[in-house]
């Protein structure tokens, strides 16, 4: 009997041991299943390099990371293909350049440039925006947009599709931008971007804005406190009248809403296209540690919901700049943007 007892404690604590060990491996297997958390913050996936990995490995990299929102500056087709099935990553489509003065001249060839570019994409990509021109305007082919964005407009809305038309502008657009109450358009991006502007504001369609707190900051490092460009700063550095600033970022956000307010154009949503920071190619300036700052801290921004001083009860939306460091950009900073090396897809900095 007593060899009956030891044999059956025996037999229950080794049942007790394999089904606390198969509990132990479910929980890993849900944890690992659910580690990754979304963040809000998109990415811009550009593809000027020689060295780029293959989109699909991409586009499993940023389900890896929880990025849900991309922007490719054309409609790459393996990009879009490596895209297919993945509902849920809301893909930002941008129209060439140089595709806009035909485009602009005809309806037709907007329907036909439709039809070849997005159309084979509208069931399995989420194509949430068309951008039509990227820092066009203001310049020579900045009266281009508005037909182009009209013509397309009319299209989505023909047939009831849920993607939105807008461009991407940079802040050369502002003549004045210190401080942020004094924003205003020069007179070129008054004549060609204004009537944009109040096209999009009659469907609410956000204009998308390329913010880089980097450039003004390398032009006068004297008198721009690093802490303050990189969103680090805990106190006001900035009064701008009732409204305090303690970042760089929401100054020249800010800067640009009040300019399109003196052009008559209020409430307009913005989305932030692009912002990012080199992390070498200018010195001292250009470290992987400051880049992770600033960039940590423009996710943070974008995660928080917060808004800036002006417009405090609506969050922040915008695009990291960019995901790969890219080689056959111009020499300097212009190669050294991105989170991730192209070769071995290792991060530049521990950023997600």
């Amino acid at each position: 009997m007593e060899n009956l007892i030891s044999a059956n404690t025996t037999f229950t604590m080794d049942c007790l041991r394999k089904t606390l060990l198969f509990l132990l491996s479910c929980t890993a297997i849900l944890l690992s299943n659910n580690i990754v958390s979304a963040t809000k913050v998109g990415l811009n996936y550009g593809l000027l390099g020689d060295n780029l990995p293959p989109p699909p490995q991409v586009i499993n990299l940023y389900k890896s990371i929880g990025i849900t929102k991309v922007r490719i500056f054309d409609p790459n087709t393996d990009v879009l293909n490596a895209l297919r099935g993945h509902h849920d990553i809301g893909v930002t489509v941008g129209v060439k350049d140089q595709d806009l003065a035909a485009l602009s001249a005809s309806e037709e060839a907007v329907n036909g440039w439709f039809a070849t570019n997005i159309e084979p994409y509208l069931t399995d990509v989420n194509i949430t925006f068309i951008t039509v021109g990227n820092e066009v305007i203001p310049g020579p082919l900045g009266s281009q947009v508005l037909p182009v964005v009209k013509s397309l407009t009319n299209l989505v809305k023909s047939r009831n599709l849920p993607i939105s038309i807008t461009t991407v502008v940079s802040m050369a657009n502002l003549g004045q931008s210190y401080p942020p109450s004094s924003g205003t358009f020069t007179s070129l991006a008054s004549e060609q971007l204004t009537p944009v502007l109040k096209f999009l504001s009659e469907g609410s369609v956000p204009i998308l804005v390329n913010i880089y707190p980097y450039f003004p900051y390398a032009t006068d490092p004297v008198n721009i406190h690093l802490d303050y460009a990189v969103s680090k700063s805990e106190a006001v550095v900035v009064q701008d009248g009732p409204l305090g600033y303690s970042n760089m970022f929401d100054a020249m956000f800010d800067a640009f809403v009040w300019a399109m307010e003196k052009e008559g154009v209020k409430d307009l949503p913005m989305v932030v296209s692009e912002t990012g920071w080199p992390s070498a190619g200018n010195g001292e300036l250009t470290t992987p540690n400051i880049a992770a700052t600033y960039n940590g801290n423009f996710v943070k921004h974008v995660d928080s919901g917060k808004g800036t001083p002006k417009r405090p009860n609506s969050g922040v939306e915008g695009f990291l700049f960019a995901t790969f460091n890219e080689n056959l950009k111009p020499a300097g900073t212009e190669q050294h943007f991105g989170l991730y090396e192209p070769t071995d897809m290792k991060p530049v900095y521990k950023l997600f």
